[in-house]
């Protein structure tokens, strides 16, 4: 296993570095996206990156693109990164970078939920709702959802917190119009990705779709699809509500972190080597079972 903690590419101007993602100009038009080793835990950055997670994603990403492109246009050109970079920077892109079309991206991210928990939990056991929808009395943490619901949230800088938002709030910032448009199709892509999943033995609970518009207006998913990182992934075997399950993702790094003596801000605490791998170990076990590779 490798890690990338962070990309250095001369060949092309950066533009931005997110929590996980360098991004490239490429021409007018076109972005190189690199998803480097990072990992980020309640909105910080941790300094130590999980070998081999940027491919894992990659891989994971880029197997809904193609699988759900009949329900939204994607990102993807199609160009292999390694054909727009310097041949000494072959190595930083291989596997884990694409080439993506260069759209406007939309100011809020498209959370879907299909069951009950994490912040949503808390809130509905104070107030029998989940960002201001209500639910029905009764539910336990982990339930499925009766229907799943689109709770959309703002999007935060690098070392900020996103703030759920109401679907009028969100109406908003875009258009009513866009705003349905895009709590529809994040349903759509949540509720067959859901489906396929549990078919490979994974429960989606959660995600967070991304989206973004051409110069024609035509919405496209972009950043990432329903990787262990932007989802929460329950074995569907060991699932029981009453309690948060165990999962594909990150969040066996967040409970490390929560049994440290850490306030959550930066600098957060160095991973242990154990922690680390076993999280690669989790991430890999998604992509195996949801894809077969």
């Amino acid at each position: 296993m490798s890690a990338l903690f962070q990309s250095d590419i001369k060949s092309l101007p950066l533009l931005n570095r997110g929590k996980v993602r360098d991004i490239y100009a490429v021409g007018e038009d076109k972005l190189l996206v690199v998803t480097t080793d990072r990992l980020s835990a309640f909105d910080v950055v941790l300094p130590t990156p999980i070998p081999d997670k940027g491919k894992i994603l990659s891989a994971v990403s880029n197997f809904w693109f193609g699988k759900l492109a009949h329900i939204v246009p994607n990102q993807l050109t199609g160009i292999a990164p390694e054909t727009v970079v310097a041949p000494e920077e072959k190595s930083q892109v291989e596997g884990r970078a694409i080439v993506v079309k260069k759209l406007k991206p939309l100011p809020i991210e498209a959370i879907v939920r299909g069951y009950l928990v994490g912040s949503g939990w808390k809130e509905y056991k104070q107030s029998g709702t989940v960002c201001g929808i209500p639910l029905p009395a009764g539910l336990r943490e982990a339930d499925r959802l009766p229907e799943p619901i689109f709770t959309p949230s703002t999007k935060a800088e690098v070392g900020a917190h996103d703030e759920n938002i109401s679907f009028d709030q969100a109406a908003k910032l875009m258009t009513p119009e866009l705003a349905a448009k895009v709590r529809d199709t994040a349903l759509a892509l949540y509720k067959e990705a859901a489906a396929y999943a549990l078919t490979r033995g994974i429960i989606i609970a959660d995600t967070k779709f991304e989206f973004g518009l051409d110069d024609a207006g035509t919405l496209h998913l972009i950043d990432e699809a329903l990787t262990p990182d932007s989802s929460r992934f329950w074995p569907a075997d060991s699932y029981a509500p009453g309690a948060n399950p165990p999962s594909f993702d990150k969040q066996y790094v967040r409970d490390w972190l929560e049994a440290q003596q850490w306030d959550k801000k930066p600098p957060a605490p160095a991973l242990p080597a154990d922690v680390a791998a076993k999280t690669t170990e989790k991430y890999r076990e998604a992509l195996i079972r949801l894809t077969g590779a």
